[in-house]
């Protein structure tokens, strides 16, 4: 009988399921017309574009003369996994760089959130704003503006480490930020500095959302503010530090524009800048070879996805979520 009545309750719940009130239905269509810009952009500006660039990596397709393309199979992905050294190491470069720039770069984004969501600081959405204002600067200003802040000879940063060290730093044996292959990942990573306005507000939203009772309760217990930090603040925000390391291991793979502006993509200075998107850049735009450009495209596709997947599956054990039960 159980069994039975069981059966018949599904049943009910699937008719009822089917036979949509007028109501209900209205609702579903307005909310389809809704989601249609989502959808159809995401159709006509995502999903279309990347299946037409998988078929491309099986062709010889220049797209100055499309006419003449060339169904060539696999070989643009054997080229790019067995023979084109040039993407190995690419990618190699690009990684050394990400893990310079996304540890300084989310560590002092984190520490002017701490610092601005102080009670003890005066004026604090004063400096709030001002350290968000660079993002609203196009990001080839930074990149030349910054350029010139390193200039060995006449930029300020090696002045002010002349004047403040006595150590020889302006002139022609100055300090040569973006021509030595020693330096030029960390001069790199102050053009990011300039532009963590965006993180920084992100992370004082996590501050901010911290329950204060928490704090309060560690201070009667006697725990200092080291101990706050890392046996509260830290765990408590730990999922926007997932968010935005997610976010910032894409745009480290992503990286382009700085070696683009300065350099046009030569790899200046010995090669050290000739990242991953700027090969592929020059592969798909310089040399035109848009079918092999598509592979290289894909692979960065895979790779991203894979190291997202690897992080996700790694946040178990780091990351705290208030309403997740361990």
């Amino acid at each position: 009988m159980a069994l039975i009545s069981g059966v018949t309750l599904k049943n009910t719940e699937s008719k009822s399921r089917k036979r949509m009130s007028p109501m209900h239905k209205k609702e579903a269509l307005w909310g389809l017309l809704f989601l249609s810009p989502w959808m159809i952009g995401f159709l006509a500006f995502y999903l279309f574009p990347m299946i037409a660039s998988f078929g491309f990596s099986l062709f010889d397709f220049n797209p100055a003369v499309p006419d003449q393309a060339v169904f060539i199979g696999l070989e643009n992905w054997k080229r790019a996994l067995t023979v084109d050294k040039e993407v190995v190491l690419s990618f190699g470069r690009t990684i050394q760089f990400a893990a310079i720039a996304l540890p300084i770069g989310l560590g002092f984004a984190l520490f002017l959130a701490i610092l601005l969501n102080s009670k003890n600081v005066i004026g604090k959405n004063f400096y709030r704003t001002l350290f968000y204002m660079p993002t609203m600067i196009p990001l080839v200003a930074v990149v030349l503006i910054w350029a010139g802040v390193l200039n060995e000879q006449t930029g300020w940063v090696n002045v002010f480490i002349e004047r403040l060290t006595g150590i020889k730093a302006v002139g022609t044996q100055g300090i040569r930020w973006l021509a030595n292959p020693d330096l030029v990942y960390f001069a790199y990573t102050m053009f990011g500095l300039w532009g963590v306005g965006n993180a920084m507000v992100i992370f004082l939203a996590g501050l901010q959302g911290v329950p204060t009772e928490l704090y309060e309760a560690a201070e009667i217990d006697g725990a200092n503010w080291w101990q706050r930090l890392f046996r509260i603040t830290m765990p408590m925000i730990s999922p926007v530090i997932f968010y935005q390391l997610v976010l910032g291991v894409i745009g480290s793979l992503q990286y382009f524009l700085a070696p683009f502006v300065l350099n046009s993509g030569t790899g200046f200075p010995e090669g050290k800048t000739r990242f991953y998107m700027v090969y592929f850049y020059k592969q798909s735009f310089t040399f035109f070879d848009m079918g092999y450009g598509a592979t290289l495209a894909w692979l960065m596709f895979i790779v991203a996805i894979i190291l997202t997947l690897i992080l996700f599956g790694t946040a178990k054990y780091w990351v705290y979520y208030a309403s997740e039960e361990r």
